[in-house]
């Protein structure tokens, strides 16, 4: 397949890299010599200088014979524009938008892109990305990652274990035969920094990251073997008023169960703006940094605070004074992914990375195959990809057992109609059922091949 990428920043080489290790014909446009040499000194990809939007300078990056185009720079005009060029001068067949301005996203304004309006085949929101793993973060505080597939049914969740975890030392295999019902199973373990799919006679060991793949309605109890508890969040300050913080709080206030949110804002005129779009909310205008602005929030009795604001440090260093102050738990939105490693010793519970979030939109649009859901897991390690699988899949009518699985994929859950099956040796995979994989980055392409349809792309 043959990509075009527009914007070689953060989300922009992430998707380089991920497309280029899978041996796609990928070629980066950016207006930035410098980012456009770093993405050719680091990656197997062809670049050209330039901006994205003029015609001349899609030529000159194969837009002529591309079989997709990815316009991620940070000016959501430029994208609109690229893939309008894109469409009209060149005719490309798939064209994905990174639109950031909520007033681009309003449903009402939908039709707006139309192919015979601005042609943009997929629309990719960052801040409401962000906000809806903010908010699936709130709702499992004892996971440090979380996913949702099968519409709902099913929970990736990633948990750090620890000394006092009841299973360490167990098998795999054991745990299964000890907990038969529960409807879970391990897919992923990093350990000492490395990230790999289990096999049965593993053990798990204190000071491992897990991934679980499990049925909804067995996340308490599986919790509970792991030795977490979920804990119900009743009381939330949100540090930054802005579109993801503003988009969780407006969230919030939808749910059924009451939630007290408070929001701190520096900038007056954001504060002004989410106070007139909030009903229930309490905006305050100060420095999230400032002890006494934290603490006329209530921070001490917070169940969780939910640092997003535009900067990564002031997010960190409010959500350890957060803490300290006597706040329960603390998520962060970070954009370095250097920065992760330093989250632990300062005793931060969970970040959303904004990149990671955005990645995973736009891999669900790339896959082959009938993909349905994709989630990035780490730094673009591995991935959960959901698909249903058609008739000319290798996988239909055949057992788990028999199919030529990679070492680095798990299969995570079936869905059979409207069946939930844990996975299982003897378990038949037919046309129409919904499969869930858990793959390293390098096995990915094998998934694909193994979901691959006759009639090529979807």
């Amino acid at each position: 397949m043959k990509v075009i990428i527009c914007g070689a920043g953060q989300v922009g080489w992430q998707i380089a890299r991920q497309l280029s290790g899978e041996k796609n014909d990928v070629t980066v446009v950016d207006n930035n010599p410098d980012l456009v040499r770093r993405a050719m000194d680091t990656l197997d990809v062809q670049g050209v200088e330039g901006f994205a939007s003029y015609p001349d300078v899609l030529a000159k990056a194969g837009a002529r014979d591309a079989d997709m185009i990815i316009a991620a720079t940070h000016s959501d005009e430029v994208n609109m524009v690229t893939c309008q060029v894109a469409h009209s001068v060149f005719d490309v067949p798939r064209k994905i938008a990174r639109l950031r301005a909520q007033s681009y996203l309003t449903a009402i304004y939908s039709d707006l892109y139309r192919r015979d309006h601005m042609p943009i085949d997929v629309v990719i929101s960052p801040e409401k990305e962000v906000a809806e793993a903010a908010l699936r973060r709130l709702a499992a505080p004892a996971a440090f990652d979380t996913q949702a597939f099968l519409g709902g049914s099913a929970q990736l969740m990633g948990i750090s274990l620890d000394e006092h975890c009841p299973v360490l030392n167990t098998s795999l295999r054991e745990l299964t035969d000890l907990f038969s019902t529960l409807r879970a199973i391990v897919v992923g373990v990093r350990r000492d920094g490395t990230l790999f799919a289990p096999e049965p006679d593993d053990q798990l060991y204190a000071g491992d990251d897990v991934y679980l793949f499990l049925h909804s309605k067995d996340i308490t109890r599986s919790l509970e073997i792991f030795g977490k508890t979920n804990r119900k969040q009743e009381r939330v300050v949100i540090l930054g008023g802005g579109n993801v913080g503003l988009g969780v709080a407006q969230a919030l206030e939808a749910r059924t169960e009451r939630v007290r949110a408070k929001v701190i804002e520096k900038n007056r005129t954001i504060a002004e703006k989410a106070a007139d779009a909030l009903e229930r909310t309490i905006v305050l205008h100060g420095d999230a940094l400032d002890s006494e602005v934290l603490a006329e929030a209530g921070i001490s009795r917070a169940d969780a605070v939910l640092c997003v604001t535009d900067d990564d440090k002031v997010n960190m260093l409010s959500a350890v004074r957060a803490k300290q102050a006597g706040c329960s738990m603390a998520i962060c939105l970070v954009n370095d992914p250097s920065l992760v490693p330093v989250l632990a010793a300062l005793d931060i519970d969970a970040y959303i990375n904004p990149r990671a979030t955005t990645v995973s939109s736009i891999l669900r649009h790339i896959r082959h195959g009938r993909v349905r859901n994709v989630y990035s897991v780490g730094d673009g390690e591995a991935e959960v990809i959901e698909a249903q699988v058609l008739s000319t899949s290798p996988l239909s009518g055949r057992r788990i057992r028999d199919i030529d699985f990679p070492e680095g994929v798990l299969v995570g859950a079936v869905m059979h109609g409207d069946t939930y099956m844990k996975p299982a040796g003897e378990l038949r995979i037919e046309e129409g059922d919904v499969i869930t994989l858990f793959s390293l980055a390098a096995d990915v392409p094998e998934v694909e091949r193994l979901l691959q349809v006759s009639i090529d792309y979807f």
